[in-house]
């Protein structure tokens, strides 16, 4: 078995690439083998900024015979029929098998291929995938027609050793690499993947995004521990920079103390952004003045000049940032409230001015809100957006909210107020923390429920795959902000006061899409809590539901009662109860309805079962009272003892036709009876 090593070298691939790009040469060299029948035992895939690389083990030096079968025309087809399947084939007639299938005789070309030197087959399947290859952005390079993500320097392709003659636009396939571009440039010839491993190490090259993520970690954090400091948990930016080097030298920096005054937030960005650096943390988690700065090269000096170049850069950039902080503070969030007028929210939508004024009519409607803190929800609301004009947010747009809060402290305003504008676009995501501060929520709850009931009203609703305004993220934001404060918010009714602000818009008028838009939302949310999606729709279809917070208190004891021997046997006694139901009012053409006739119950199963069910209807209706469900689903349990002795003791289809309604109507309430705490016939299982 033969070992295929496969490295295509060219100038440096972006690194948000490059990850996907190392999975689609995987993938799309795998089937291609696959689709000829070439298999093999292993693969694996690597990615450093200058170079993809490909390792198959297990491969054998040629394919399998393959036999094929086609069935062609019909025996006495045209013969423009006829001609056309032998020009598919390669066949003579004579070389066709007449076969009768059952629905007439046909002919049937058997093609029996031998198998293809494997290498012939690799250089195919290379070439077609470099061909095609699914690059985000590709481009040309000189006079050539081939197009790459960046030029192409040099393919090395190796199959047992022996050069697989791939060619890709001017470049040829060959045993040649060149190591690091400054450290190591010589080029250097390689056997197989070990040989190629242990060489590219020496030419200073770690091939493994895994171990170079690895070196960049522990020498920052051991650069940060040496000097009592704690590196800032940072993972978009450590994959980032695994993709900006192949031979990592974390170097630690210092900040000037002129900049310090400037919020940590702003440096922490601007470092980020710009340069790349990573940022470290005091033992109080106040950003210290230091930094480090992950170098692709090894310095005579340890790197003095690299530090000395980057810290001379980073002043230049943060001079900047200092320069917006102390200008910005000079206008009041409040003055710069009339440029919200000039910037336009959406087209239908109107002006980030006249959200700002929906936000507060929402803000005003929030039931939770006690006066004072109204008060300042309300102020928030005002000033919520008045920082996207600010010279930082222009710069550093990602600090939208948490510059306002600055400004707002800057101007006097109370922390709480300050606190809301930060927080209201929160939670961004999953993993974005959630507002506590009832201010705060007011105010993110406002923005987002505007977001999500203007989009709706112009018909602008998430399709498949695609949420360009990213209303998926703000329903399950507003599901979080409920439900992890434990607010009592009727969602409808906050959705008809959003609607009203935009009168004369065509749409969902009354709530009910945006309602069962939020219904699928809240499923995929408690899916990833191990909530089963069905007990939610269960409850979701008794319709009008709409306080999140009494929904999932009946949804848990939905799932208690379900998880219970009495609810499990429950469920099937209602089921077969509600079937029993819907066939008899389908042949009687009428709905049965009505209390049954106490004179007409005659056997005891039927009375205990009249009886249970009395017992059982005010039980429910006291608890539903008081939103004990618990204590609803325990007095359906109930029932479970006398239904299953009903059912094994009586008739309903009686031959009298009184006595037959009468039962009926038993098996009626119960399906009501149950019908009130769920839609048992959502429930799956």
């Amino acid at each position: 078995m033969a070992e295929l090593l496969l490295e295509i070298n060219s100038e440096e691939i972006p690194a948000r690439m490059q990850a996907r790009a190392a999975e689609d040469l995987h993938k799309l060299v795998s089937d291609g083998l696959a689709k000829n029948g070439i298999t093999f035992e292993a693969a694996r895939s690597y990615v450093t900024p200058r170079r993809l690389v490909l390792v198959i083990e297990g491969l054998p030096l040629a394919g399998p015979d393959v036999s094929e079968e086609k069935r062609g025309p019909r025996v006495g087809s045209p013969a423009q029929a006829m001609d056309g399947f032998l020009k598919s084939t390669g066949m003579a007639v004579d070389q066709l098998e007449q076969r009768d299938t059952g629905k007439g005789v046909f002919y049937f070309a058997v093609i029996n291929r031998k198998g293809r030197p494997t290498d012939a087959v690799l250089k195919e399947v290379i070439e077609e995938t470099m061909a095609g290859f699914p690059w985000p952005k590709s481009m040309r390079w000189g006079s050539n027609s081939v197009r790459w993500v960046r030029p192409v320097q040099s393919i090395l392709c190796l199959l047992d050793g022996a050069v697989v003659p791939v060619s890709f636009g001017p470049v040829a396939a060959g045993d040649l690499t060149a190591g690091h571009r400054f450290l190591a440039p010589e080029t250097f010839r390689v056997k197989d993947f070990a040989d190629y491993l242990a060489k590219l190490r020496h030419a200073k090259v770690m091939l493994d995004p895994v171990e170079r993520r690895h070196a960049i970690l522990s020498g920052a954090e051991s650069l940060a521990a040496a000097e009592g400091l704690t590196l800032k948990a940072d993972d978009g930016l450590l994959a980032e920079v695994t993709g900006l080097v192949e031979w990592p030298v974390p170097l630690i920096g210092s900040i000037d103390d002129s900049f310090m005054d400037v919020p940590a937030e702003v440096l922490i960005t601007s470092m980020r952004s710009h340069q790349k650096y990573f940022s470290l943390l005091k033992a109080d988690g106040t950003l210290a003045p230091r930094f480090v700065v992950i170098s692709n090269m090894e310095a005579l000096d340890g790197g003095k000049a690299v530090v000395a170049g980057n810290q001379r850069v980073l002043r230049a950039r943060l001079s900047d940032a200092k320069f917006f902080w102390d200008t910005d503070r000079k206008h009041s969030l409040q003055s710069r409230l009339g440029k919200l007028d000039e910037r336009l929210f959406y087209a239908k939508l109107g002006t980030l001015a006249d959200k700002v004024i929906r936000i507060q009519n929402l803000v005003g409607a929030m039931p939770f809100l006690e006066l004072e803190a109204k008060t300042h929800a309300l102020v928030a609301a005002t000033l919520c957006k008045a920082d996207l004009s600010a010279e930082m947010v222009g710069e550093f747009p990602e600090l939208q909210g948490i510059m306002g809060r600055y400004y707002a402290l800057n101007d006097g305003l109370p922390p709480e107020v300050a606190n809301a504008i930060a927080e209201h676009y929160s939670p961004l995501g999953p993993n974005d923390s959630c507002p506590t501060a009832l201010v705060s929520v007011a105010v993110s709850l406002a923005d987002k429920i505007d977001s999500l009931v203007g989009f709706f009203a112009i018909n602008e609703k998430p399709t498949g795959s695609k949420d360009p305004f990213a209303l998926r993220r703000a329903a399950l934001g507003v599901i979080r902000l409920v439900v992890e404060n434990g607010l009592r918010l009727p969602l409808l009714g906050i959705f008809a006061t959003a609607r009203k602000s935009y009168e004369g818009l065509e749409g969902d008028g009354d709530g009910a899409d945006l309602l069962s838009f939020f219904a699928d939302r809240l499923t995929v949310a408690l899916k990833e809590k191990g909530v089963r999606h069905d007990l939610i729709n269960a409850i979701f279809s008794l319709g009008g539901e709409d306080d999140l917070v009494r929904l999932l208190a009946r949804v848990e004891a939905l799932g208690a009662f379900l998880a219970s021997d009495d609810g499990a046997n429950l469920l099937v006694a209602y089921r077969r109860a509600a079937n029993i139901v819907r066939i008899e009012e389908k042949k009687d053409g009428k709905p049965v309805d009505g209390w049954p006739d106490i004179q007409l119950l005659h056997q005891d199963e039927e009375k205990a079962l009249e009886f249970a069910l009395r017992d059982v209807d005010q039980a429910v209706k006291n608890a539903l009272a008081t939103e004990d469900f618990a204590a609803a689903m325990a007095a359906l349990a109930t029932l479970r003892r006398p239904l299953d002795a009903f059912f094994d003791k009586v008739t309903v289809n009686a031959d009298e036709p009184a006595l037959r309604v009468n039962r009926l109507r038993l098996l009626a309430l119960i399906v009501s009876a149950m019908g009130r705490l769920a839609d048992f016939s959502k429930v799956e299982g």
